[in-house]
């Protein structure tokens, strides 16, 4: 199950998961700089928007107009959020190559998130899976809240296990536990992919994606990639993170979590001295200092 010889594919989220909590407002324009400058660094999967209603997720209004601002013949995947089949079809329309959709692990949280039971959840995932097969779109899958839930606590790992043989009847692309309120540390997660492992079928990439709430994001994606993740998000400068977690810091960094891989001697494909300059890029436009550590101290040995 290790994959620390890599490689490990980055799934740049910054431009979707990073900017749907901030407080300054991006415009589409800047939205797809961020997106350019991922490319640049290296990023060949870039999540830049979500199609969900605009009243529930303003910073997201504009993701028709995201799209087709987007090359589309750079080689790069681009992925889109979607919670419905309603959201898959604007995702279809709007050329949209990859969706992720979202199964919740606790039924108050999949309530409160996306308005149906967990049974409801799973029962969407199958026909999204069917339609985006059928509309030749790549759909992944995230389990979220698969560590902890702010309502109902811990979620145990047979909890995890059980939701995910209901959804892999309809096999996703990649297959994704999230930590949403970034609860997790390295034991956790790798009882849980472990776990899951034996339910796989073979053509299905374990993913994670963690928020760095408690500082234990980097050290969890670490964690993962021991136990056979191959691929693994995070956003450029740590920005984003669940609003149902108080205090919450954001997303793994990417830069951050680069510079572990790297000296870990696993291969992204990103190159830090650019993710570090569009970090510094993304800290002005938002105008504040960010959460990742990297451009604090940087990098090792230092950078002339």
């Amino acid at each position: 199950m290790d994959n620390t010889n890599g490689p490990v594919t980055i799934v740049e989220v910054a431009p979707r998961d990073g900017l749907q909590n901030e407080a300054v407002a991006l415009t589409t324009g800047q939205k797809l700089e961020l997106t350019t400058r991922a490319v640049d660094c290296g990023a060949r999967h870039v999540e830049v928007t979500s199609f969900v209603h605009p009243a529930k997720v303003p910073a997201m209004a504009d993701a028709e107009e995201v799209a087709a601002g987007l090359p589309r013949d750079d080689g790069v995947s681009y992925s889109a959020l979607v919670l419905n089949t309603r959201g898959l079809r604007r995702a279809v329309d709007a050329g949209i190559g990859a969706v992720n959709f979202v199964v919740h692990c606790t039924e108050m949280f999949s309530q409160r998130n996306q308005g149906v039971d967990i049974s409801g959840g799973i029962d969407l995932w199958h026909e999204v899976a069917t339609r985006a097969r059928t509309a030749g779109v790549r759909a992944n899958l995230t389990l979220a809240a698969a560590f902890g839930c702010p309502f109902e606590g811990e979620v145990p790992v047979e909890q995890v296990v059980e939701i995910a043989r209901k959804v892999l009847t309809s096999p996703p692309e990649t297959l994704s536990l999230a930590d949403t309120i970034g609860v997790a540390v390295p034991a956790d997660v790798r009882a849980r992919f472990f776990a899951l492992a034996p339910l796989l079928p073979e053509e299905v990439e374990l993913r994670a994606h963690f928020h760095n709430t408690r500082n234990t994001g980097t050290a969890n994606a670490l964690a993962a990639v021991e136990a056979g993740v191959t691929v693994l998000d995070s956003s450029l400068g740590g920005i984003g993170g669940c609003p149902f977690a108080p205090g919450a810091t954001g997303n793994v960094a990417t830069e951050d979590l680069v510079y572990a891989l790297d000296r870990s001697g696993v291969r992204t494909g990103l190159a830090l001295t650019e993710l570090l300059e569009a970090s510094g890029w993304l800290e002005d436009v938002l105008g504040r200092p960010l959460p990742a550590m990297l451009r604090r101290a940087g990098d090792f040995p230092a950078m002339a």
